[in-house]
C-alpha cells in the first residue's frame, strides 16, 4: 500500500504547484529520500508551455512504472522541452502558429536539436489540440529558417548584428546564430515535418514555404555533391580549437565527386575530417524520399518529387559503393566518413545522426548485417571515441574529448537493442551516471559522473522519455520494474 501511494504521489506531481509535491522513498536505502522528494520540473506557473496530453502521458508511464526513482527521472525529463525550451505564439502577421525553441543552455534554435526535440510529442497530437499547434509553429518556424539560408545550423529569435558568431569568415547574416554546414539540419527538418503529417493528417504545413524550403534544400544539396568545383559554401572562425574550422582557406579537404552529399560539420558542429558523412548521407537517403511522397500527395508537384527521389538513389548508389570497409575484426561495416578517392575515417561519434542510431533513425534496418557489423564495432575500444570507465562506458567524440561519453550514445544503443540484457544495463547505467540530478546531461566523465557537461540539455532529457515510452510500448515494462537502482 505505501508503494501504491508514492506512486499515485509521483503521478500528481506533474500537476502540483512546487510546494506540494513530496514524495519520500524510505523504502528505496539506495537512493537518498531527499532525491525523491520533489521533482525537478519548473513550478507550474513557471512552464513554458502546457499539454493536456503530455501530461496525461507522464501520469500514464508513472503509473506503471514501480521503481520510483526511474519514474522521477521519467518526470523530470520527458516534458523538459516544453516546460523550459518552447516559444510558443500566434503573432505570425498571416495567423499562423510560430514557435521557437531553445537548445536548453544555449539561447538559439539549432534545426536539428529542435526537430529532435519536440519529435517525441508528435504522437500525442491528435489528443490535444493546442499541443497540435505547437508542433506546427515548430515546422513553420524552421520552413522559414532554411529560406533565410540553408547553410546555417542555428537561428536566433530575432535578428542580432551583434551575435556570438556574427564575425565568422562566411556568409552571415543577423538572423543566424551560427552558420556551420551540416547535413543532418536540414534532414531534420523534413523527419519533423514528415512525422506530423504522418500522424495528424494535417497539410496545412506544405504551403509556399515548404515549397521555397524543398527547392532549396536540393539546390543545397547538389551544391554540396561538389561536382562543378567546391561548392559555393566557405567557412572559417578564428579559434584555438580546430574542429571549430574548415581547413583549406574555408573550403574542407578534397573530396571526389562520387554522387555523396559533403557535411563541412558534424551533428556534434565539430568539422569532418572527411567530409563525405556516411550517417547523414544516410539520413538525406531517407528525408528526401520522405520529401518526395509529401510532394507527390500532398503539393502534386511531381517534378519536385522526382528530383528528390533522383538524387536520393543517387545518394544511396554511392553509399552502397564508398561508404563500407572490411575490417579485419569485424567483416563489413559502415565508415563514418570517407572522401571518395577511397579513404575512410573508422569511429563513431555520440551525436545524432550517427552510424549506431541510423536503426534508430529508420535509415537502415536493425537487423542489417552491415549495421550490426557496425554496432559491435562502434560500442568497442576499437572505436577511438568509446570511453568505458568506473562509473559507465558509451561513444563521445572530440567535441568535449577524452574520457567523456555521451548518454544519448547509451540511449541510442537501448533504441536499436533486441537484448533484453543490454537494454536492462542501459537504463542502470542513465540512472547511475545522472549526478542525482535527475537529467540528462551532454556527457559525463566514464569514473565520475558528477563531472558533467552541460546542466541543461533539452534534447537529451526529452529523448530519454521517449525511450522509456518506446520500451513500455514494446512491452518491456517488466524489464523496467525488474530494475533495483
Amino acid at each position: 500500500m505505501k508503494k501504491l501511494l508514492l506512486l499515485l504521489c509521483l503521478a500528481g506531481a506533474a500537476a502540483a504547484p512546487l510546494s506540494a509535491r513530496t514524495v519520500l522513498a524510505p523504502e528505496i536505502p539506495a537512493v537518498k529520500a531527499d532525491v525523491l522528494r520533489v521533482n525537478n520540473r519548473p513550478a507550474e506557473a513557471d512552464r513554458l508551455f502546457r499539454s493536456e496530453a503530455v501530461e496525461k502521458k507522464i501520469q500514464e508511464i508513472v503509473r506503471q512504472l514501480t521503481n520510483l526513482r526511474l519514474a522521477w527521472m521519467f518526470v523530470n525529463c520527458f516534458p523538459n522541452t516544453i516546460d523550459t525550451t518552447v516559444h510558443y505564439t500566434e503573432s505570425d502577421a498571416q495567423g499562423l502558429p510560430d514557435t521557437f525553441v531553445y537548445t536548453g543552455d544555449i539561447h538559439a534554435m539549432w534545426l536539428r536539436d529542435s526537430g529532435a526535440q519536440v519529435f517525441p510529442y508528435v504522437r500525442l497530437a491528435p489528443q490535444d489540440k493546442h499541443l497540435q499547434r505547437m508542433l506546427a509553429g515548430v515546422v513553420l518556424r524552421q520552413f522559414r529558417c532554411i529560406n533565410i539560408d540553408p547553410y546555417a545550423n542555428a537561428f536566433n529569435y530575432a535578428p542580432n548584428p551583434d551575435g556570438e558568431w556574427q564575425k565568422d569568415l562566411t556568409a552571415m547574416k543577423p538572423e543566424l546564430h551560427e552558420r556551420k554546414w551540416e547535413i543532418d539540419s536540414l534532414c531534420y527538418v523534413i523527419r519533423l515535418a514528415y512525422e506530423y503529417w504522418r500522424v495528424t493528417g494535417d497539410d496545412s504545413i506544405f504551403g509556399a514555404s515548404w515549397l521555397q524550403a524543398i527547392q532549396h534544400i536540393l539546390a543545397t544539396f547538389r551544391d554540396q555533391q561538389r561536382k562543378d568545383g567546391h561548392g559555393s559554401y566557405t567557412f572559417r572562425r578564428l579559434t584555438e580549437r580546430a574542429s571549430d574550422t574548415m581547413i583549406i582557406d574555408g573550403i574542407g579537404a578534397p573530396v571526389k565527386p562520387v554522387g555523396l552529399i559533403a557535411s563541412a560539420f558534424r551533428p556534434s558542429d565539430d568539422a569532418t575530417t572527411l567530409l563525405f558523412l556516411v550517417p547523414s548521407n544516410f539520413m538525406a537517403v531517407t528525408q528526401l524520399r520522405h520529401a518526395a511522397e509529401i510532394l507527390t500527395q500532398v503539393n502534386r508537384r511531381d517534378d519536385l518529387a522526382a528530383q528528390c527521389q533522383a538524387l536520393a538513389e543517387e545518394v544511396q548508389q554511392a553509399l552502397n559503393k564508398y561508404a563500407v570497409n572490411m575490417h579485419p575484426k569485424y567483416g563489413p561495416i559502415y565508415a563514418y566518413e570517407v572522401d571518395g578517392f577511397g579513404n575512410q575515417l573508422l569511429m563513431d561519434d555520440a551525436n545524432v545522426p550517427s552510424l549506431l542510431a541510423m536503426a534508430y533513425l529508420g535509415d537502415v534496418s536493425v537487423s542489417d548485417p552491415i549495421y550490426q557489423n557496425t554496432r559491435r564495432f562502434v560500442w568497442s575500444e576499437d572505436n577511438p571515441y568509446f570511453f568505458r570507465g568506473r562509473a559507465g562506458e558509451g561513444i563521445g567524440g572530440p567535441h568535449i574529448g577524452y574520457d567523456m561519453p555521451w548518454p544519448m550514445s547509451i540511449m541510442m544503443r537501448a533504441f536499436t537493442s533486441t537484448d533484453d540484457a543490454e537494454i536492462k544495463a542501459c537504463i542502470e547505467m542513465l540512472m547511475r551516471t545522472d549526478a542525482g540530478t535527475g537529467f540528462m546531461h551532454e556527457s559525463f566523465h566514464k569514473d565520475d559522473p558528477a563531472r558533467f557537461t552541460r546542466k541543461w540539455f533539452a534534447w537529451q532529457n526529452t529523448l530519454f522519455g521517449e525511450l522509456i515510452i518506446k520500451l513500455i510500448d514494446d512491452g518491456k515494462l517488466p524489464l523496467l520494474n525488474s530494475i533495483t537502482l
